[in-house]
């Protein structure tokens, strides 16, 4: 009798143990390999999470759980705990899949795999301008990026100054880390900047008797004066015969610069008289420094200007944003007549 109760006592201590370890399997499966991200989408799309410099565990543990992302915190809890994440937070934007599991997510998050951003930054006038659109995505703040800009001495390193800075940025897309500080932002600049000039741009500018900086000083005047691609060669081929001559360029744009008013739609003699070396009505020579960020096609426009007899050019008076060029004064100044009288119909003062 005894001997039959400690067999029944067995079986059931075996069962017991049985179906707790299978009870504990199940459990262990399901926190480990059980889809815990809450993120749907109708075409299963990614969701950004992004964590920030210096952030410790428990913010992105709460985030995750605030942010609706994950259902139960402390499965996720668990597996951060058994893959040592609790101590190896980094941080960045990561893209975080419909239906992950723990374990998935918890590598993710722990391997520091981020997804790159892009960044875009083009019709720039100011660094302010420059630092909002560079940053617009990023981390880091515009302040911060602007506060390098502004640093003569830092700049200094990367051979610009506080009037050419700006010329080391070449308007384009780039994909960068979404919490990269602004020195290293501004290294890839540099870097994107001499990897733009080719040998073959630099034989170009040399040829045309300009530095680097001074190609993107003059293709920004250029950029101003016309949104037209076709013609910026040719407007490029005005300047640089005007240069050649030792004749001031008497760019509108410039002095718009100047006077820090970019709501002047008419340059008007009063504006003329504006003391800046930037007024190159006044001044001749190029400007010290850009009065834009030039893109790519008015860089271009420069290194590849056409070679004419031009030395005036003036909008032409139906507002197509094209020009009409001259070799002579009597010439322009008859073209400058017709837009004139254009824009006093269209009561543009």
């Amino acid at each position: 009798m005894l001997a039959d109760k400690k067999k029944k006592l067995l079986l059931i201590l075996i069962i017991t143990f049985s179906v707790l370890g299978i009870s504990m399997t199940f459990y262990f499966y399901q926190v480990f390999f059980s889809p815990n991200v809450l993120v749907e989408s109708d075409n299963d799309q990614p969701i950004a999470f992004r964590i920030p410099s210096n952030a410790n565990y428990q913010y992105v543990a709460n985030q995750l759980y605030d942010q609706k992302i994950i259902n139960d915190a402390v499965s996720f809890g668990f597996v951060a705990k058994v893959l040592d994440y609790q101590e190896l937070v980094k941080p960045g934007l990561y893209s975080i899949k419909p239906r992950m599991t723990n374990l998935q997510l918890v590598r993710l998050l722990r391997s520091g795999d981020q997804t790159p951003i892009r960044i875009t930054f083009n019709n720039v006038r100011t660094k302010e301008d420059l630092a909002e659109k560079i940053t617009s995505n990023l981390e880091i703040e515009s302040d911060q990026f602007l506060g390098l800009l502004q640093d003569s001495v830092y700049i200094r390193k990367f051979d610009f100054d506080e009037e050419t800075i700006m010329s080391m940025f070449i308007p384009n897309t780039y994909e960068v880390w979404w919490n990269t500080s602004a020195e290293a932002l501004f290294d890839r600049m540099y870097r994107e900047y001499e990897n733009f000039w080719t040998e073959s741009r630099k034989e170009k500018a040399k040829a045309l008797g300009l530095s680097q900086k001074e190609v993107s000083t003059l293709a920004s005047i250029v950029q101003a004066e016309s949104q037209k691609n076709d013609e910026r060669d040719r407007i490029a081929g005005v300047y640089l015969n005007r240069l050649r001559l030792g004749m001031p360029l008497q760019a509108d744009p410039t002095l718009v610069f100047a006077m820090g008013d970019f709501s002047i739609k008419r340059v008007l003699n009063v504006h003329k008289e504006t003391d800046s070396p930037y007024n190159t009505y006044k001044y001749a020579g190029l400007p010290p420094g850009p009065i834009n960020l030039p893109d790519i096609s008015a860089l271009d426009a420069v290194l590849n200007a056409e070679d004419h007899n031009y030395l005036y050019f003036c909008a032409k008076e139906d507002f197509s944003g094209y020009h009409v060029f001259a070799t002579n004064l009597s010439q322009h100044n008859a073209n400058a007549r017709r837009y004139q009288a254009a824009l006093n119909r269209a009561k543009i003062f």
